[in-house]
């Protein structure tokens, strides 16, 4: 029974990797606070494109519920990763965006922010990740189903957008140095501290936290 259990094609080669591709984004956003800001645009460079190549090799499976699985993460976390990010980002999280729905019906360019885009994925990601952890063959099928679902339909074109953008920032001649737009004073470097050992404490609760251990 137990063989039979990881024969499923949820424990399948592409399943797996992307898993564990998954579980490298988000952990890589929950502990980027250390980073400067060059370094964390060059990182998310890199691995957004691993992201995309392993979401797309998804397999097409039927979801084994008629309900909507359980979404984990919360609001205030998704919150607090957000103003990170935007903090880090700085004036360089906004960007025009050329590619959006939106856009035929406004006269006017599209404003988009690459800290959301990156949490968009990454709350996701996340919600895939508890899910897969429980280790029920049924949660981890509608899980896999879920997040080839909404890659299809959601944040695939939000991943390949950010990427543009950030794209443009390492290979353009910005001053991404953040010493020279770093005006906020101690009051900003006091809460950046602070939710950053929120996070790592939120996050990193459970013994051993690494998801590509427990593969």
């Amino acid at each position: 029974m137990e063989e039979e259990k990881f024969n499923h094609i949820v424990y399948s080669k592409n399943v797996i990797e992307f898993a564990t591709v998954a579980n490298e984004y988000c952990a890589f956003l929950e502990k980027s606070n250390s980073l400067g800001r060059r370094l964390f645009l060059e990182k998310i460079q890199k691995l957004l494109p691993l992201l995309y190549l392993k979401a797309s090799l998804l397999p097409n499976i039927d979801a084994e519920e008629t309900e909507t699985p359980e979404k984990f993460l919360k609001e205030i976390d998704y919150n607090r990763l957000l103003n990170r990010l935007s903090d880090k980002l700085g004036s360089y999280d906004s960007y025009l965006e050329v590619f959006d729905q939106g856009m035929q019906f406004s006269e006017t360019p599209v404003d988009s922010n690459i800290s959301e885009n990156l949490c968009d994925i990454y709350q996701d990601l996340k919600d895939f990740i508890f899910a897969f952890r429980l280790g029920t063959v049924e949660i981890m099928t509608d899980a896999v189903w879920e997040c080839r679902k909404n890659f299809c339909e959601y944040w695939g074109q939000k991943l390949v957008n950010v990427l543009r953008a950030i794209h443009s920032l390492v290979y353009g001649e910005n001053d991404l140095d953040e010493m020279n737009d770093r005006i906020e004073g101690d009051g900003a470097k006091e809460k950046a501290e602070e939710d950053s050992s929120w996070l790592s404490n939120h996050f990193n609760q459970e013994e051993g936290d690494s998801f590509s251990n427990e593969l």
